[in-house]
């Protein structure tokens, strides 16, 4: 049922830009001639291909044209908003009581009720509950468990079913308990940093990163894992110790050890003073 609301909001709705296509896309999700469905702001984002900011101005003005009307007391499986379309509701029902059958081309018909794949018209507040989802439950409920495990299903075949392995419901950690895995070592070999920095420069730079994140706020490991790739990928190679440039001459003895680097210099003068040249 969710393409007669949808067709209704292409062919009859006032809504322009950005909220015409939000108005779309949870029209898409209504599963009946109630025009009820639950939507939540990242969803249509994502879906609509629009910043935060342009979803919420676009629900704003649906609500305040009367298109759309937010229920409140219920809300998804997530935790998503009900929005109904009472505007749509109404047409689809008339279109249903007056059994017009032409009312589109064939193939874009409008089922009436008694008919095959018809639904009976609902309005909100009568009869069960249209859609998954129900209502937020008083004190003392448990509340509403989807079945099957915390994935609900999707409202329609289009619309894929979350994956919980890729939710972002891993369990955050600090960094200093993030490990260097399998995966983490192959792609070091891959990419020719444990060429470049060597064992002892890896060990630095991890060091460094764990000293450098250890105050920030527990994330998932995978999240871990890519943030110390860049940081590796960012750390320079080692550079090659620099010669000692105040070593006494060919011959002298070195200068005891806790010399300032003033006496050092005077006593490798020195010694050079006291070497023959052959000229004596």
């Amino acid at each position: 049922m969710s393409y007669d609301a949808r067709e209704w909001v292409w062919d009859h709705s006032s809504s322009k830009g950005t909220a015409r296509m939000v108005l779309a896309l949870i029209a898409d999700r209504c599963r009946d001639r109630g025009c009820i469905a639950y939507a939540s702001v990242p969803a249509l984002m994502k879906r609509a291909n629009a910043s935060r900011t342009a979803v919420r101005d676009a629900l704003a003005k649906l609500v305040a044209s009367g298109e759309l009307v937010q229920l409140a007391g219920r809300k998804g499986p997530r935790g998503e908003t009900y929005y109904h379309l009472p505007i749509a509701a109404s047409f689809l029902a008339d279109q249903a009581a007056e059994g017009d059958r032409n009312a589109a081309p064939q193939g874009d018909r409008i089922p009436t009720p008694g008919g095959p794949g018809s639904d009976p018209a609902v309005t909100p507040g009568e009869g069960p509950d249209s859609g998954p989802g129900e209502r937020i439950p008083a004190p003392g409920e448990t509340g509403f468990r989807p079945s099957g495990g915390t994935d609900p299903d999707p409202q329609n075949r289009r619309e894929p079913k979350v994956n919980g392995k890729s939710s972002s419901s891993a369990s955050p950690i600090a960094a200093a308990e993030w490990k260097i895995d399998d995966a983490t070592r192959t792609w070091l070999g891959h990419h020719g940093h444990l060429a470049r920095l060597g064992e002892h420069g890896l060990r630095a730079a991890d060091e460094k990163w764990r000293t450098y994140r250890a105050t920030g706020a527990p994330r998932p490991a995978a999240a871990w894992g890519a943030d110390w790739r860049t940081w590796i990928t960012r750390e320079r190679t080692p550079a090659p110790e620099r010669p000692n440039l105040y070593a006494p001459p060919a011959g002298a003895t070195p200068h005891a050890a806790g010399m300032t680097r003033a006496e050092a210099h005077t006593a490798a003068l020195l010694a050079a003073l006291d070497e023959p040249t052959g000229m004596e």
